[in-house]
This record gives C-alpha cells, structure tokens and sequence, in this order.
C-alpha cells in the first residue's frame, strides 16, 4: 500500500478530533508538555543550541515484515512509505535539513516499529551544565506521542541507554493519547518544534559503570522506536516496575517513531595537534637523545692527521 502527504495529513487531522473529544487532567510527576509551566520542552530555535547532527549511521527501518532488518520488524502491519526512508532529513536544523524549509512535519525520517539509527556529532557532544542534547520527533499535539529509546557512545562500540519511567497504565489506539507528565527519559515527549532533552550526567546516576564511554566526548547518539504495544518496558526495577510501555499502536506509513532532529547545548573543543602541549618529560629526553646522537656522531669521525715534526 502506498502512503502519500495526503494520507499523513488524514491520519493527523483525525487525531486532532480524537484529541478535540477526549479531556484529560495532567495528573503525572514529571514535566508537562510544551508552554506549560515547568516543561522541560526545547525550542527548535532556542539560542542554547549550539550544534544540530551532520552525519548518520545504521539506518535500519522497519518497513515491511517481508524484509529482514535489524531489530527485525513487528509483525503486521509495519510498514513505512518511500517517502519517510530519507535518513538525511534527521540532519541539521528541525524542520529544515536541506534548506528548503520542509517543516515540522514532514522533514523526518520514520524508524517504523522497532526501527533505529545513530546521529553523528563531529565535535563530539560534552556533559555541561544540565541537559546537554535534545531529541525533536514531529508529533502534531500534545498527547499523540510516539516514543523512542535514547542510548549514547563515545567510541560507536560501547552504547548506553538513559533510563526512562512510562506511567500510561493501559493500551494506546492508533490515534489515541498519552499524557506526557506520565513519561520521562524517552524521546518524542513534546510536540514538533519542540525537543525532549537530555542530561548526560543521569547515567552516572543509573549506570553501575560506563566503562568506555566519555561523558565529553560523545559522538554517536542511538534512536531506537519503541514498538507501543506493552510488550517493551521502562527502566523502574522497584515496587510494581518495570512497567509496560504504550503509545499509539498500530500506526503505518509513517510508523513508529518519526525523526526530525538532534540538536547539541555543548561541544567539545576539536582536537588539533597544534594545541596539544608535549610533555616536559617527552622534551627531556628528546633532549638527552639528541645529544647523545651528536657524541656518537664526533666519536665516528675521521681523526685529523697531525704534521709531521719538523727538525
């Protein structure tokens, strides 16, 4: 079956009626959702970004079940169109990978249900003060949240996943809705235009260890969709937890979660070799080398012929 701009359009515009007739009270413990008071929502143009994902790894949709991927794909129905298979549009500026001004909407790259891919940052991403990267999905509203797992690396080996809390007790029609107070530590929390941030500073918190993984140098960012069914759960390992994670399902076309962008807080410094200092020790013994090779040099020579005594 094939997708265009105009079934995507459909598909949204229904939602917004779902969301029209549906009233519901933010009753979660975490952020609410963008414009509210005490939302943690990142603007696409805030001016604390200083750089937005300029390469890609490892896309691997899932965009049929007849095709072999990795994940492999979610039966049934899983589909995504030709049209949302463009990886580059999750590159540069939300909205506006190539310059041309697409927009929120369709300027994305769907991961289909269980889909993945990996932004490159060349500087690196750096732990600075609070959160230090957003993560900006396209979703339409408020509450028609498609939710994707977040894992960093510094060496693209060694990969490590921000916890995450899902409170949405029950399961998500395709185009049903989840109150974003109930989730945090997942991407797509927040309506297009608008990123879901992330503190590097939390996996020293939740990790027992980030052996090879440098909090200043982060150049790999993973996105991994969560297929919404319950059949994938958050990070709580306590009282009732872990529990099940829904958003919208089954969705196609566009399914699962739909990349706009990443965007960078801080950077490190690029690394010239101009800039880095040699060691006083190093400096020492090319020293000592040195003049060594000019005493073995001396010792080699020629000696010079003296004239013979005169009487």
């Amino acid at each position: 079956m094939n997708f265009n701009y105009t079934s995507t359009i459909i598909r949204h515009s229904l939602a917004t009626l779902s969301l029209f007739f549906s009233f519901q009270l933010l009753a979660g413990p975490f952020a609410p959702a963008a414009g509210s008071s005490g939302s943690t929502a990142v603007a696409a143009d805030s001016p604390n970004i200083m750089a937005w994902a300029q390469g890609y790894l490892n896309y691997f949709p899932c965009k049929s079940p007849d095709i072999e991927t990795n994940p492999p794909c979610q039966p049934n129905d899983n589909y995504v169109s030709e049209q949302f298979q463009t990886a580059e549009n999750a590159l540069n500026v939300a909205g506006n990978s190539d310059g041309n001004n697409i927009g929120y909407t369709f300027d994305i790259v769907s991961l289909g249900r269980g889909g993945s891919i990996t932004l490159l940052f060349d500087p690196p991403i750096r732990n600075g003060e609070g959160n230090d990267f957003a993560v900006f999905e396209n979703s339409f509203s408020n509450s028609f949240l498609e939710l994707a797992w977040v894992e960093v690396s510094s060496n693209g080996v060694d990969f490590f996943r921000f916890h995450s809390v899902s409170l949405t007790d029950s399961a998500v029609n395709s185009f049903g809705n989840i109150d974003p107070t109930d989730v945090t530590g997942l991407a797509g929390k927040y309506r297009r235009g608008f990123g879901t941030p992330f503190d590097l500073e939390q996996l020293t918190v939740t990790h027992s260890h980030l052996n090879n993984l440098d909090l200043n140098r982060i150049s790999h960012v993973k996105i991994i969709d969560i297929v919404g069914d319950g059949s994938h759960y958050d990070s709580i390992t306590s009282g009732n937890g872990p529990n099940p994670i829904y958003d919208p399902y089954p969705t196609s076309g566009s399914a699962g979660f739909d990349l706009d962008a990443v965007a960078a807080f801080y950077v490190a410094e690029a690394l010239h070799e101009e800039n880095v200092p040699i060691p006083p020790l190093f400096l020492s013994l090319l020293s000592l080398l040195i003049l060594l090779i000019n005493q073995l040099s001396r010792s080699f020579q020629s000696p010079k012929k003296r004239k013979p005594l005169e009487f």
